[in-house]
């Protein structure tokens, strides 16, 4: 996690819970004058709802302006995980055990950076994903982005 993220994690984790809802994870992408702040809350008992995300969005707002963190405009969103979540810490994949997931690595590795397979564990800080017949020990810093692929029955 870039220092950018731990910076914004710190600011934004009290505001969230305050409210009652858990921060799933955040996203900062800056291109110059388009950078956008994506937040992704989470309530496992009651779902996300537009209302809710407009009240993290107003909280959020306030305590950006106040705390600065980000010196250029930005563009923010507030949103649920989805279906299709992006997973941002070694407890979410903990949690996604026996889910299909897709991720792109930061750097090659034996020869591929994207991998789509099932979530078979975590062991230290190292995912185990299964593609076909053959298990990957992927080390989670290496993980540039990865998310659940939605299954339906």
């Amino acid at each position: 996690m870039s220092a950018k993220l731990k910076q914004l994690e710190e600011i934004l984790r009290p505001v969230v819970e305050g409210l009652g809802y858990e921060l799933w994870g955040i996203e900062f992408r800056s291109r110059g004058t388009n950078s956008m702040l994506r937040i992704f809350i989470d309530d496992a008992e009651n779902g996300i709802s537009i209302e809710d995300c407009e009240k993290v969005s107003r909280q959020v707002s306030g305590v950006m302006d106040v705390e600065d963190p980000i010196q250029t405009e930005y563009t923010l969103e507030v949103s649920s995980p989805g279906m299709d979540r992006p997973l941002f810490r070694l407890e979410h994949y903990r949690e996604f055990v026996g889910y299909t997931v897709k991720l792109r690595l930061r750097m090659a590795f034996e020869g591929r950076r994207k991998f789509q397979g099932l979530i078979k564990g975590v062991e230290d800080d190292d995912v185990i994903i299964q593609v076909d017949d053959h298990e990957y020990l992927l080390p989670f810093d290496s993980i540039e982005k990865a998310s659940i692929v939605p299954t339906f029955k």
